[in-house]
């Protein structure tokens, strides 16, 4: 792979950044579509490995996802380039929205236009959901739901779920891992 230019870094992820409503998660399937399928910097594996660590860190996960594979692109330059350029659209679009908000808040249209794009979102943040649990082990599905009642139906912290996971995949890794390496 010929190195990326900054250029189109920065390209790529303001483009994410202004075609997607909803948030991070709405944004993984583009980001995914443009860095894995159209410019090819990363393979799928190592995408779902960057996305993995991005939800684990504090912060955003677009923002954390275009930090680690801007960095993995083009080290921490690109890492910077990446970023801004995910988070410029955002800013731009606010600022806006923000000077403009108060004449058109109650108006019939704009309110319309918001509910008609929450479908979409619903559907921007299933894809990488889905995506993720593709090829996954049948008996993590279990896991899966186990973990969502702990968090809706029993209000557990998503934080500790999280360090248990990891803390239970590394000690799988260490033990029956190894064991079925071997």
């Amino acid at each position: 792979m010929e190195q990326t230019r900054l250029r189109e870094l920065f390209k790529s992820f303001f483009k994410i950044g202004l075609f997607t409503f909803g948030g991070g998660y709405a944004m993984i399937s583009l980001i995914e579509a443009e860095v894995i399928k159209r410019r090819g910097w990363l393979p799928q594996s190592e995408f779902l490995d960057l996305l993995t660590l991005a939800q684990s860190s504090p912060g955003p996960i677009a923002i954390n996802t275009s930090v680690f594979i801007g960095y993995k692109v083009r080290g921490l330059r690109g890492a910077a380039t990446a970023a801004f350029g995910a988070v410029l659209p955002s800013f731009l679009i606010i600022l806006i929205v923000a000077i403009f908000f108060a004449g058109i808040r109650h108006n019939v249209i704009v309110d319309a236009a918001f509910k008609g794009m929450r479908p979409a979102v619903v559907a921007l943040i299933a894809v990488p959901v889905l995506s993720l649990a593709r090829g996954m082990h049948p008996a993590l599905w279990v896991v899966v739901v186990l973990v969502a009642l702990a968090v809706w139906g029993l209000g557990w912290s998503p934080v500790l779920l999280i360090i248990a996971g990891a803390v239970a995949g590394i000690a799988w890794t260490l033990t029956i891992g190894k064991k079925a390496r071997s």
